[in-house]
């Protein structure tokens, strides 16, 4: 019988640049994107064939969460926006896990290319989002481990 995992279960974590990763504080929503170029030829030895490989693999983590003032373990948006907001900007090392009891982990080293904060009036919380396009491949063993 399959086990269905709740997609709120699925945390988004920053590595600190220390010693833990640390989830994104109030997040709402996180999403992994993994994709292949595919290459297309056709030649003269099989006319009428487009024959297609594989080429190069990208992946991005995008996400979003409620503004919150800084909370000790979380990551919050001053914290990026620090990492963004510098000469050439850094890569950041995330992880995304299931949290059960035998945890499943993805783990990624990914340039923060885009990072927003939106301020809405009308009593609404304010938002923050970004994402993260990968550098490297997915692994599933911690790097920092």
């Amino acid at each position: 019988m399959s086990v269905k995992i709740k997609g709120d279960v699925l945390i988004l974590s920053i590595w600190n640049g220390a010693d833990a990763y640390e989830p994104l504080g109030c997040l709402t929503s996180n999403d992994l994107s993994i994709s292949t170029n595919v290459i297309e030829s056709q030649d003269k030895c099989s006319p009428g064939i487009i024959q297609r490989v594989a080429g190069s693999t990208s992946s991005e983590v995008s996400f979003e969460c409620e503004y919150i003032l800084d909370e000790a373990g979380k990551t919050n948006y001053t914290y990026l926006f620090n990492k963004i907001n510098s000469i050439n900007g850094t890569n950041q090392d995330w992880k995304i896990s299931t949290g059960q009891t035998t945890p499943v982990s993805w783990y990624g080293n990914a340039v923060l290319s885009d990072l927003s904060l939106s301020a809405p009036s009308g009593g609404e919380f304010a938002t923050w989002s970004g994402t993260l396009q990968n550098s490297g491949l997915i692994v599933l063993v911690d790097p920092n481990a």
